[in-house]
């Protein structure tokens, strides 16, 4: 279904005249591995150097907007995409240690579109997990590096035949095929 979700989008930006290009990332098709490795080799102060994330880094600077689709797993994105966020929005890149309680965020001026699909109902996150999901990427990653604006989609039922999936797609493409910046 996020396949799906995916299409929507490319359909409704590329209807949009404000959307002049887009990159896609599939971190399964890429192969990423998602596996936060430090040794002697790899530290952690080094991440933002790290040669085999530059491509990402260059998307990331790149783009304006950033839409990430992913499924809910109990109650969080799944270990790919977290593994892609704990690699990628590293110390140096995403953002800069100052003194104070809160780091300076590099990414000031891009924004965040953040759809995620999950089996059980659209309100569960909301209602069982104080909104977990949503505080754990608002709060503790996008504002964190910078990035103020963040737009959620949240869409349940997702296996049921009464989940109204249709009108779900077409709310995200409706979205894309109208947004300004």
């Amino acid at each position: 279904m996020n396949y799906a979700f995916l299409q929507k989008v490319l359909q409704g930006s590329n209807e949009n005249p404000h959307i002049n290009k887009i990159q896609v990332l599939d971190l399964y098709e890429e192969g990423f591995n998602p596996v936060l490795v430090f040794n002697e080799q790899k530290r952690r102060r080094d991440m933002h150097t790290d040669p085999g994330l530059d491509k990402y880094r260059r998307q990331i600077m790149w783009a304006d907007k950033i839409v990430f689709i992913y499924p809910i797993w109990w109650g969080r994105p799944p270990a790919m995409l977290m593994g892609f966020i704990d690699q990628l929005f590293a110390s140096n890149f995403a953002y800069k240690d100052k003194k104070g309680y809160f780091p300076e965020g590099l990414l000031k001026g891009k924004s965040v579109v953040s759809v995620s699909t999950m089996k059980g109902p659209t309100h569960y996150p909301l209602l069982w997990l104080n909104n977990a999901h949503k505080i754990l990427m608002k709060r503790a990653l996008f504002n964190f590096v910078g990035i103020k604006k963040v737009k959620f989609f949240e869409v349940g039922n997702m296996e049921s035949p009464k989940g109204n999936q249709i009108k779900k797609l077409e709310k995200i493409h409706h979205y894309f095929s109208k947004l300004d910046h």
